[in-house]
């Protein structure tokens, strides 16, 4: 395995000193809006949500290997990072169709995988909603789509991290039903996407379980679908599926449930690669800024927003460096002679 120069700089900036991605995320754009308005009783501009992803940047990135933006109100906050910091950026638009089934994905107008890296973007990250028993029809265009970016990052030479998130359409996916579906969307996905023909270098992936429905963890609501060795099997199971890098995503839960979640993970002895961690250490500060302002989140941020980040850090001593994948002791064994 040979890794072009381009590719290997790319996960090298974004990743820390161990070759882990203890990166934070913060492409979140019509969700953002939509709770800040909540909060605020009112509209929230163009300034707003560019202010709050700046300071979020500027606070966080000292303590994470890079961070995940958004080109539509997040260049200004990619100027703010640490110098330690590597940058992603997103290329699909915010949401999906509701009105056409399979929840489509599709890219940024006056947005390139060129024009992203030329803004500065070391990896090029894709969120793409797929469950593996969607019709024939919906999931060859998903492949097809998927195959097209990998196309365009290999022509950039620059990494693709490819983020999939499970659905059922007309189901409730935070309900127990859907839980017991879960590791088997989980698994195809990853099974799926971990072939060549993609082009990805990153998998971003959920968890293959919903912590709530795990019997014996500090999350647990009381309905159980696994017991604490099933879900730890998930866990195994998924990641035999990969056969290229993955990360965990924190999917919106709480701080205390992905940090949960990662100390399983750890258990497991899954060789995971890190994370892409957004919600689960800034959402709580929504309220503070939409009601209090700019000076009061950055104080909640160097506060509450840096335990968070510290509290997922201190999880990932057990995550394996992206490169061991590869069988290799270090990245510059997977440098392609020029």
């Amino acid at each position: 395995m040979k890794i072009t120069p381009g590719k290997l700089a790319g996960l090298k900036a974004v990743s820390d000193s161990r070759g882990v991605i203890a990166a934070a995320a913060m492409d979140q754009r019509g969700s953002l809006k939509k709770a800040l308005a909540k909060e605020r009783g009112a509209d929230v501009g163009d300034k707003d949500l560019e202010e709050f992803k700046s300071l979020v940047t500027e606070v966080l990135t000292p303590h994470a290997s890079a961070i995940l933006l958004d080109p539509e109100w997040g260049i200004p906050a990619s100027k703010r990072r640490a110098k330690n910091a590597g940058l992603l950026m997103a290329y699909e638009k915010t949401g999906y169709d509701a009105n056409t089934p399979g929840r489509l994905p599709d890219l940024l107008d006056d947005w390139s995988v060129r024009r992203l890296k030329d803004a500065g973007a070391d990896c090029i990250k894709i969120l793409l909603y797929y469950t593996p028993d969607d019709p024939k029809s919906i999931n060859e265009r998903k492949h097809a789509w998927a195959e097209r970016i990998g196309d365009e990052c290999r022509a950039n030479d620059i990494p693709y991290f490819l983020e999939l998130v499970g659905y059922q359409e007309g189901a409730d996916e935070k309900g127990p039903e859907f839980a017991k579906k879960k590791p088997e969307i989980v698994i195809g996905s990853m099974r799926e996407f971990a072939k060549d023909r993609y082009g990805v270098d990153v998998l971003k992936v959920e968890v293959p379980v919903n912590m709530k429905y795990v019997e014996g963890t500090r999350a647990f609501g009381g309905t159980k679908v696994y017991s604490t060795k099933e879900a730890v099997d998930a866990f195994k199971r998924a990641a035999d599926a990969a056969t290229k890098p993955f990360i965990y995503l924190s999917a919106g839960v709480s701080n205390a449930e992905f940090s949960e979640t990662l100390e399983l993970a750890g258990n497991a002895k899954v060789p995971f690669s890190g994370v892409l961690c957004g919600r689960a250490t800034w959402k709580d500060g929504i309220p503070v800024y939409a009601k209090q302002g700019a000076g009061a989140f950055r104080k909640w941020l160097e506060a509450e927003g840096v335990k968070n980040i510290e509290n997922v850090n201190e999880r990932l001593k057990p995550a394996r460096p992206w490169f061991e994948f590869y069988g290799v002791k270090s990245p510059e064994e997977l440098a392609l002679a020029r």
